[in-house]
């Protein structure tokens, strides 16, 4: 059985206490390795990036694959793979919390320069207030204790 499917998510996350514990050095290692996870979904990988204290991800969902599913394997297996490696000491592990966005595909492009940009973009913009405007963006109540889902 096959399926058609337009299920582009923007994933979010940080490590845990938003820590800066992914260094720039040894990042690409880790968006592979992620990267690796997404491939064995059957999902699809447009574009990883992020910073010392956070992760970028848009990609789509395969429809066998459960959101919650998704971000746990990625996070799960992300992290055991980070403190196996030892390139990134200090790392304790992400943070419980996620934030999962859909974009239709006519805004992928966007989305993935938006990523792709991310060290340029964090020099004129935190972490926190990044996020308050993705969910103001996306219509979303910006009370920071109810928009990061827990995972």
């Amino acid at each position: 059985m096959s399926a058609y499917r337009q299920i582009l998510y923007h994933l979010v996350f940080r490590t845990k206490d938003s820590e800066r514990t992914i260094n720039k050095e040894h990042s690409t290692d880790l968006y592979k390795y992620i990267w690796g996870i997404i491939k064995n979904k059957k999902c699809v990988l447009f574009r990883i990036n992020g910073m010392e204290d956070h992760i970028h991800i848009l990609s789509d969902l395969h429809p066998s694959v459960a959101l919650a599913d998704y971000i746990r394997e990625i996070k799960v297996s992300s992290s055991k793979w980070i403190k196996e490696s030892g390139l990134f000491p200090g790392f304790r592990g992400w943070g419980i919390k996620y934030c999962a966005l859909t974009y239709s595909y006519k805004e992928r492009d966007t989305i993935i320069n938006y990523i792709k940009n991310q060290q340029e973009h964090h020099k004129q913009e935190s972490f926190q207030e990044e996020i308050k405007r993705l969910f103001r963006e996306q219509g979303i109540d910006s009370d920071e204790n109810r928009f990061w889902i827990d995972s």
